[in-house]
């Protein structure tokens, strides 16, 4: 579903992303992982087109999207949820979703599966985003980069912050999510336990660049958890 090819990034002399390569297949969970400051959000960032790439090739379906604009990428198939989860505090939950379905028609309805795979946005439709919990918040910012049917799921960070009950829940939606087969999904994680759990293969980064990549099955063996150890 995503390949990545060669990125390489810089922000003034410094280069941030150094020939990073990586890959996201459909039906799998592709996890992220690195020290702080390596440079993982802003691949996320290059991949969604809000930063851009000094070159390399990004390619979606086979198609190369490094040039395109981020609403063309959304339009394309790739669902972002931020780090920070960035969900507009002044709209209403029903709003917020419907946010998501920037790239639709104008009436398209909020699919009713959103409210399926995270039931206490259902019960909170008409709040603000801004009276949610964090957790809640969360569910949010994952439902509406669902809602207009992605084929590419990026996360950055979604644990962040997030009380361990509702983790859970977060985990059990993107592990069902990828067995359905017809997404891809590309978590970026600092939660050694919740990534290895999802990983059907991992990608470690360090310094801009991957130092390690294989299945998640292997993590264990490989010393993924001390690579990325604090």
């Amino acid at each position: 579903m995503l390949k990545a090819h060669n990125i390489h990034q810089y922000y003034g002399g410094s280069n941030i992303l150094r020939d990073v390569s990586l890959q996201a297949p459909l039906g799998e969970v592709t996890v992220l992982l690195g020290r702080n400051g390596v440079g993982k959000t802003t691949l996320l960032k290059c991949l969604m087109g809000l930063v851009p790439i000094r070159s390399g090739r990004i390619e979606l379906e086979g198609h190369s999207i490094e040039k395109a604009t981020p609403y063309e990428r959304a339009k394309a198939g790739i669902g972002y949820v931020p780090q920070g989860r960035e969900i507009f505090a002044r709209l209403s939950v029903e709003d917020n979703l419907r946010m998501g379905l920037a790239t639709k028609s104008g009436d398209a309805p909020i699919p009713a599966e959103l409210f399926e795979l995270f039931p206490i946005l259902a019960q909170m439709k008409h709040r603000r985003g801004g009276d949610l919990s964090g957790g809640q918040q969360q569910q949010l910012a994952i439902a509406r980069a669902l809602a207009a049917g992605p084929k590419l799921l990026i996360l950055d960070e979604p644990t962040e912050g997030i009380q361990p009950s509702i983790i859970k829940d977060i985990g059990r939606v993107i592990r069902m999510l990828a067995d359905r087969g017809d997404m891809a999904i590309l978590l970026c994680e600092q939660y050694y336990d919740f990534a290895e759990a999802l990983a059907d293969r991992y990608c470690v980064m360090e310094r801009g660049e991957v130092i390690a990549s294989g299945p998640g099955s292997e993590m264990a063996q490989q010393g993924i958890r001390q690579l990325v150890a604090i």
